[in-house]
């Protein structure tokens, strides 16, 4: 097991089957290109390793040349190809053959025949280590495959995860635990805390209240709040790329966790698209938003008499109450809809005893 910028993978494939796939490949392209000089176009930066060891088994003259492109942003796909070291050789009437490192989505290698095409080459051949043909989309022929794998995010061999890992001989792939992770609301008042602390126990799970976080960071006189303090101190909200950076610290404090409860974040649709990212990141996602649902009139209910002994000035007035019951249900109402389109938002009544409450929960988690 190796950890690249905070992810773990887990061997895959050997350098001794890596090796092997490449004289399998190796022999194909020599009787293919017996007594000819083709052009090796080499696709930088994956492609490196695998095109060192292809070109040191060609048995006959040829030219190399290079080009740079990527279509990737940590472990996704971004579905553009960006060239970085464009194609200048003259490959009119040349025979080519292309060396790539990986084929999944086939994004790169439709841009590469457009190139090819452009170019007037003669004939021109795609030779990649790997191919997942669970992701590949276009119709273009593959012709040297070295390893059919499935569509799991690898390092090594050439391959990165955001600049490290290329220069691993054997292959990774990332570790994937399956994690429940919930966006936890509740109305002020619904018991969201004290299921939270339940639930947590129950599953295993880790409980981040982006409260807590903030007061932690700044209380500690982290980087992360100090510079969160700076606009507190202004009158201003705290960016969101500053929470989600604070969160990011949390998580990664546990990454064998069996999940976290998110308590107080996302409250925006933006928020909820960086929390996407973030965890998608880390190979996992959001697996639910559940709120508790309770009657506005037993909130208030609930938070006066919560008054009488919290000593909370905001629990003590009845107008206060309605308003912060307000702000919960226009922003839950954004983040309903978002959640709603991913098939993840479940509503759980969250009137009765504490017990049956959990319950309920419960058999919502237990579904995920």
């Amino acid at each position: 097991m190796i950890t690249l910028n905070g992810l773990q993978f887990q061997e895959y494939i050997s350098e001794k089957e890596l090796l092997h796939a490449i004289d399998e490949v190796a022999v194909a392209i020599n009787r293919d290109f017996k007594g000819k000089q083709p052009v090796f176009l080499v696709v930088l930066n994956g492609a490196y390793k695998f095109a060192t060891e292809l070109l040191s088994r060609f048995e006959g003259d040829c030219e190399i040349e290079f080009i740079k492109m990527s279509s990737y942003d940590g472990t996704a796909s971004t579905g553009q190809v960006q060239t970085h070291i464009p194609l200048e050789a003259d490959l009119e009437e040349r025979e080519v053959v292309v060396i790539e490192d990986i084929v999944d989505s086939g994004n790169t290698i439709e841009k590469i025949t457009q190139m090819m095409v452009t170019a007037g080459v003669n004939k021109y051949r795609i030779a990649s280590l790997f191919f997942k043909p669970g992701s590949y989309t276009k119709e273009y022929k593959i012709h040297y495959v070295g390893l059919e794998i499935p569509s799991d995010f690898i390092v090594g061999y050439g391959l990165d995860y955001n600049g490290l890992g290329r220069n691993l001989n054997a292959i990774y792939k990332l570790k994937t635990t399956k994690m429940t992770n919930l966006v936890l609301f509740g109305p002020p008042g619904a018991g969201k805390g004290t299921q939270a602390s339940f639930l947590k126990e129950k599953y295993n799970l880790i409980h981040i209240s982006t409260g807590d976080v903030f007061r932690y960071n700044i209380k500690n006189a982290t980087e992360l709040g100090t510079l969160a303090k700076s606009y507190i101190d202004k009158g201003q909200l705290v960016p969101d790329t500053v929470t989600i950076d604070m969160l990011s610290a949390e998580v990664d404090k546990t990454p064998d966790a069996n999940g976290f409860i998110f308590d107080g974040f996302p409250r925006t649709t933006a928020q909820a698209e960086a929390l996407d990212a973030l965890l998608e990141e880390k190979g996992t996602q959001v697996a639910a938003m559940i709120a508790l649902e309770v009657d506005d009139e037993i909130l208030v209910k609930r938070l006066l008499e919560r008054g009488k002994t919290s000593g909370r000035k905001d629990d003590a007035d009845e107008a206060v109450i309605r308003n912060r019951i307000k702000v919960y249900y226009d922003e839950t109402a954004i983040l309903k809809g978002y959640y709603q389109k991913q098939d993840k938002y479940y509503g759980v009544d969250g009137v009765g005893e504490i017990n049956e409450i959990t319950t309920r929960l419960s058999s919502v988690i237990d579904k995920l």
